[in-house]
């Protein structure tokens, strides 16, 4: 196993993690250690390239700096990827060779699970170091985090809609929702027994039947959820769905959703807001997962308070962005940056 130095000017460090005798290309990125240790997932998934990997673990780990001090956590921020299919070239010997190189940065960098994994695969990595949480088991074990992380969403949808319609019921309301994964599943879940309904999407037909099913939800192709008619638009797959081709086909009146940088460019926050439509800033709307791993991470003993203490705190600070950037009538995203980054100062002062 070997770990290459990418020259970064924008981040503490960037690794290249290879390992001829497993087929592992990885990479681990670590953006900030001002609050703590990098905290972020690793996820597994199959690349075009490997820069277009790289750009995807560099905007990742950037978003963990503020997804992390947005939720009011002594922890820095960071990310990891595998290229690879998780179905089809994930085994444990790679996985393996992957947590020796976590292990290897003595704590800087704090793995969970993310895209293409699971707890049982935290697991395979925590044998080999021990900067790993979301374990399905053992003293402090947080387990999967994709139901809180839908809870926090659901706070962020219901939010959002009582700043721009004054009202937190969602009965009644449709809300497209794009991608049924772990968290999107959960997050249908949640928003079917508020009353809402679905329009849903996912690359896996499977998925979409059994939404079908389960919620009466009505399905439509991948490309096909942007222009749906909908209130809610909730983004729970890739980032960079928000963009110059996609923005103009939306149909609705708010944004918020799970996935991690859904803003193509910065410019993107402002054509939904010259749009009339309300975006909630997904690094604030989809901190639920960091804030149960943490449990893990910082070894509190009082899970349940904790996740329900912090996941009210992210309410109140998303609230607060959006109350805000009607007032100053700009772009949420443009509030959010600034909050977290005075947030971040606060916390690094008072250390």
């Amino acid at each position: 196993m070997t770990m290459t130095l990418i020259p970064s000017q924008t981040h503490e460090a960037i690794y290249r993690v290879e390992d001829a005798e497993t087929g592992l290309l990885g990479l681990i990125a670590i953006h900030s250690t001002q609050l703590g240790p990098a905290a972020g997932g690793l996820r597994m998934r199959r690349y075009a390239s490997f820069e277009e990997a790289l750009v995807d673990v560099s905007r990742l780990s950037a978003g963990m700096t503020y997804k992390n001090a947005a939720a009011g956590l002594p922890l820095g921020g960071g990310k990891a990827v595998i290229l690879g299919d998780p179905a089809t070239q994930k085994t444990p010997e790679l996985l393996r060779a992957f947590g020796r190189a976590i292990e290897s940065l003595k704590g800087r960098y704090v793995t969970a699970e993310d895209m293409g994994m699971s707890p049982a695969d935290m697991a395979t990595l925590g044998e080999v170091t021990t900067s790993v949480a979301g374990l399905p088991e053992g003293a402090f074990a947080s387990g999967d985090p994709s139901p809180i992380t839908a809870r926090g969403i659901f706070n962020a949808i219901r939010s959002a809609h009582d700043a721009r319609h004054g009202s937190r019921d969602l009965t009644g309301r449709v809300v497209s929702l794009q991608g049924l994964g772990h968290v999107g599943w959960y997050l249908a879940k949640l928003l079917h027994e508020a009353g809402a309904r679905l329009v849903v999407t996912d690359v896996d037909p499977a998925r979409v039947a059994a939404a079908v099913t389960e919620f009466g939800a009505t399905a439509v192709a991948p490309d096909q959820i942007y222009s749906a008619e909908a209130d809610i638009f909730a983004p729970c797959a890739i980032g960079a769905i928000l963009n110059a081709t996609t923005i103009p086909q939306l149909k609705v009146s708010l944004v918020a959703g799970g996935a991690n940088n859904q803003l193509a460019t910065p410019a993107d926050a402002l054509a939904l807001h010259q749009r009339g439509i309300l975006y909630a800033p997904d690094f604030v709307a989809n901190g639920g997962g960091i804030i149960n791993v943490a449990t893990e991470i910082l070894r509190i003993g009082d899970r349940a308070g904790f996740v329900a203490e912090k996941l009210a705190a992210l309410d109140e600070t998303m609230i607060r962005i959006l109350a805000e950037a009607k007032a100053q009538d700009v772009s949420p995203d443009t509030v959010a940056i600034a909050t977290v980054d005075q947030m971040m100062a606060a916390q690094h002062a008072a250390e």
